[in-house]
């Protein structure tokens, strides 16, 4: 397993990171501890989660994904050979069972975010806390244009980085990260946090994969300029590059056949990108999900791609990406596909 540095932090993580999103409600407790041992084992030592999980959320079982990595925390004893990520969530109108749906990144939602977070993992401290998504409004989750909300207020960047750096000082945070985030938003926190001495951001976590490479423009050049790596997360576009959706199959116990929400990399043109990656890598003798993984861990500006699987099966194909080193032919073909369908599902 290769190992990469976390911002300017002193922190190496694996250049895999295991997403958990599905503990608690496609993977029980006893899966998701299988699961993370297989991922330590392989030598994952990076792990993601988020007070929201399990996806879809849901007021029943939010919190559940916390709790279930807190219990194997417990009992294998591995916290200190793990590097742990979460998250805060943003504004959400659907979220009314959160906080009483008043959610934002003021100095009460952060803290009592963080409390609860650190209660469920069983953990005094987190090694990257991220903000999950905007509290302001622009353009994330598939919106490429953006519309402009002049009289629209939200938590200023100096409070929100003020009360992180409070916490990094009691030592419940040892970095800070932001997550769906634009190009304006990373470098607003970056000229803050030198202004005023505060937490710099070490990361950024938003969806790339072949089928979305947006963050291609613009936030590619911060991440290598600015030392703010991307994790990457949805590298298979919620498993679609795996081709196991195509001419509408729709597998039994798979997330888009389980939930319709999950939308976002299907489509017209979702299916047409996708059947001429998942061709490429048949026709070099390569398994479609691998090709796509190799692809986005190949990337300079990504620091960690982030997993996730149902299976121990999935996640032993997904750890295997690691050893596969794309041709030059590859590649190109990778490229000229792109150039056909740029963006298709952003």
């Amino acid at each position: 397993m290769e190992y990469r540095r976390l911002g300017r932090s002193d922190i190496q993580v694996s250049a895999l990171c295991l997403g958990t999103m599905t503990f608690g409600e496609q993977n029980s407790e006893d899966e998701a501890h299988q699961q993370l041992d297989l991922a330590l084992a392989a030598g994952i030592n990076f792990i993601d989660t988020a007070e929201m999980y399990p996806v879809p959320p849901k007021g029943e079982t939010q919190g559940r994904t916390e709790a279930h990595i807190g219990t194997w925390l417990r009992a294998r004893g591995q916290r200190d050979n793990v590097i742990l990520a979460t998250k805060v969530s943003g504004p959400s109108a659907s979220f009314t069972y959160l906080r009483g749906g008043k959610l934002g990144f003021d100095r009460n939602n952060v803290e009592a975010a963080l409390n609860a977070s650190l209660k469920r993992l069983q953990t005094d401290y987190v090694d990257l806390y991220q903000l999950h998504w905007p509290e302001r409004s622009t353009n994330y989750f598939g919106q490429l244009g953006y519309q402009h909300h002049a009289d629209e207020s939200f938590t200023p960047f100096e409070e929100v980085l003020s009360v992180l750096g409070e916490l990094v000082q009691a030592g419940k945070i040892r970095h800070i990260g932001l997550s769906n985030e634009t190009p304006w938003g990373v470098m607003k926190c970056l000229e803050i946090a030198a202004r005023l001495d505060l937490p710099r951001v070490v990361s950024i976590q938003n969806p790339y994969n072949l089928l979305n490479r947006s963050f291609e423009v613009g936030l590619a050049e911060i991440a290598q300029r600015e030392d703010v790596g991307l994790l990457a997360y949805s590298p298979l576009g919620f498993g679609v590059l795996s081709g196991k959706y195509l001419d509408g199959a729709r597998p039994a116990g798979a997330r888009l056949t389980l939930f319709d929400r999950f939308q976002r990399y299907t489509g017209e043109q979702g299916e047409a990108a996708t059947r001429a990656y998942v061709e490429l890598a048949r026709d070099h003798g390569l398994a479609p999900a691998q090709l796509a993984l190799a692809y986005v861990t190949s990337r300079p500006f990504v620091t960690s791609n982030i997993i996730g699987a149902t299976t121990p099966a999935q996640l032993e194909q997904n750890i295997g990406s690691t050893s596969l080193v794309l041709s030059n032919e590859v590649l190109e073909a990778i490229e000229a596909i792109h150039r056909e369908h740029t963006f298709p599902c952003p």
